[in-house]
């Protein structure tokens, strides 16, 4: 989906919301797991809404936190790129918990997934969670309806297009290569091998 269609499809939703709560101006950007001078880096691609993105969130990132980012090896940047307007709910309101508690609300809407995804209105669903997390009705109304903090997110989608050739998710750039898919962690581990060659 392109990002006219997905600034469409929120327009109505953003309409909603008084002008008073709109201009935040809250900053939207990526989010780093791990020492941020680690010595190597993965960037993931990732659509709140992707099964295959909540599958390894699931199955393999906890292993490759485990041994490489916990470890202080590998630093893993967190990039949205919304497959559609849940998706793109779903990202604004991990944000604007704020950089400290984005992984933990990308996490849970993960581990969720196919409960909120399926209900009949994903956005309440996503916002019951979202209050569960620590965010207020007047949070969520206010980031909701921030169009630069919708526009920020969507910006970070076209840059992954553009600079990396992204098209689907979970896409992993591994030393300048792009990877997708749900990928198990023995595979993943070996796709990460060349960038730790240098430790002997």
């Amino acid at each position: 989906m392109q990002r006219r269609e997905l600034l469409f499809l929120t327009g109505a939703a953003l309409a909603l919301v008084p002008a008073a709560l709109r201009a935040q101006g809250r900053e939207v950007r990526e989010v780093v797991l791990g020492r941020p001078d680690a010595p190597a880096t993965v960037i993931e691609y990732f659509s709140l809404t992707c099964p295959h993105c909540a599958t390894f969130h699931r199955e393999t990132l906890p292993v490759i936190k485990r041994k490489y980012i916990e470890t202080g090896r590998l630093k893993w940047v967190l990039r949205d790129f919304p497959l559609d307007r849940y998706a793109l709910v779903a990202a604004v309101l991990a944000h604007c918990a704020g950089p400290e508690r984005y992984p933990a609300f990308v996490e849970t809407f993960f581990e969720t997934q196919a409960q909120w995804a399926r209900s009949p209105d994903p956005v309440a669903a996503l916002r019951t969670l979202a209050k569960l997390g620590g965010l207020s009705d007047e949070e969520m109304d206010a980031c909701l309806a921030d169009e630069s903090m919708v526009d920020g997110i969507l910006r970070m989608r076209l840059e992954g297009e553009r600079t990396f050739g992204v098209d689907s998710t979970p896409t992993f750039i591994i030393a300048g290569q792009r990877h997708s898919g749900a990928i198990p962690p023995a595979e993943f581990e070996r796709l990460l091998q060349p960038l730790f060659a240098r430790d002997g």
